[in-house]
């Protein structure tokens, strides 16, 4: 007869509780399937670092020494700061009122824009009115339709009112984002619970404040989303302020760069590539500063848990 020991106390698992199951470790073929994506990834990454590496190095170089050199290749002068200074008194400041200039159409042009899709996104997800459909399918079309083809209709449009040559050509277009809409309208209609807009209504709370207060902090992810493709299209625009603008004064910084780097095949111009490389590495550091101050506010599920089911 064959006894088998009982097991004690400390051998019985606890009511209600399972035994850990050991994880098992990946294999080495399932470590090797990984190197391709990680051979891809590096290739992406290069791919995407080398232009901001190129703009650094010739960045440092003198009109003479971008000549001299070879593109990623240092020169014997050091010259960053030097092309820093010159950049911003170069042709009496202008530098410095086209960097003005990006902010107001920024700040303006796509904060509104932000703002204007939040409202619109959120007033197509949550309220159920006559023609919502037909403005769904109306954004959508929008999405489709390329900037660059609106741009002509746009400039005679604005042209009748008189309105070109003015900051207002850029400002307004820049506050229509059929595609900063349509992502706001798709996030806004699970990211606001609906249960907690009614809870809002029925403590009193008006629709504009039930707006900012309970709905606009759960479309924070989204908001700051579009916040930045907006930024990051206005800050960038060139072709919409190429056929709006002729005063150089109001140029952004994309049209501005572009003016001096024209200005050598001028008769009489002056060459002026390393002020323009630098120019274009200043340019796109706040661009990396927003980012980064943004970065912690993409977090999506916001308002798990806010509801009891």
């Amino acid at each position: 007869m064959v006894t088998t020991p009982l097991a004690g106390p400390t051998d019985r698992p606890a009511p209600g509780r399972r035994r850990p199951v050991p994880r098992r470790r990946p294999s080495a073929r399932a470590r090797r399937r990984s190197a391709p994506l990680t051979l891809l990834t590096g290739l992406v990454l290069v791919y995407t670092l080398l232009p901001l590496v190129w703009l650094v190095i010739n960045a440092t170089k003198t009109q003479d020494g971008l000549f001299r050199s070879r593109g990623l290749g240092l020169d014997r002068d050091f010259a960053l700061f030097d092309n820093i200074a010159r950049t911003f008194t170069y042709s009496d400041g202008a530098y410095t009122r086209w960097l003005l200039n990006t902010l107001l159409y920024v700040v303006v042009g796509a904060g509104g824009a932000t703002l204007l899709a939040a409202l619109a996104g959120y007033g197509l997800a949550k309220f159920d009115f006559p023609g919502r459909r037909a403005v769904f399918a109306v954004v959508l079309g929008a999405v489709a339709v390329p900037g660059t083809a609106l741009a002509v209709p746009t400039f005679l449009m604005f042209s009748r009112l008189g309105l070109t040559n003015t900051p207002w050509a850029i400002i307004v277009p820049s506050l229509v984002s059929p595609f900063g809409l349509y992502l706001m309208w798709t996030f806004a209609r699970d990211a606001v619970p609906a249960e907690m807009l009614e809870s809002a209504r029925v403590d009193g709370a008006g629709e504009l404040r039930t707006f900012f207060s309970v709905a606009l902090p759960l479309l924070a992810p989204g908001t700051v989303t579009v916040l930045l493709f907006n930024v990051v299209a206005t800050w960038n625009n060139y072709f919409l302020p190429l056929i709006m603008l002729k005063d150089p004064d109001w140029y952004p910084l994309t049209l501005g760069l572009d003016a001096w780097n024209k200005q050598a095949a001028t008769a009489g111009g002056e060459a002026v590539f390393n002020l323009v490389i630098t120019g274009s590495l200043l340019t796109i550091i706040p661009l990396i500063a927003v980012f980064l101050l943004l970065q912690r506010y993409w977090q999506s599920g916001l308002a798990a848990g806010s509801v009891k089911e």
